[in-house]
């Protein structure tokens, strides 16, 4: 299974549901990058998405986007084979 890394914060709906949809696709590990806790880490998640809002999801190498874009790559049918590495 592909590395997941999620940049959330503590209270963050978007946050909880990209996990719980992550969990129901048998994902177990999840790096999560807390960028309220660390200034210096929500600057890195700019720089390296150019996006300013949590979640921010990358499925190894791919930026993904936020929940929304997570959610409709399942529902295309292709969230699968992203989490496989294919």
């Amino acid at each position: 299974m592909a590395p997941i890394t999620l940049y959330t914060t503590l209270l963050c709906p978007y946050c909880n549901m990209a996990k719980a949809l992550l969990k129901q696709k048998g994902v177990t590990e999840i790096t999560e990058i807390r960028i309220d806790e660390d200034p210096a880490e929500r600057e890195a998640m700019m720089a390296r998405t150019g996006q300013r809002t949590v979640p921010q999801i990358y499925i190894g190498d791919t930026h993904v986007g936020g929940f929304t874009d997570l959610r409709a790559l399942d529902q295309a049918g292709k969230l699968d084979a992203l989490l496989a590495g294919e």
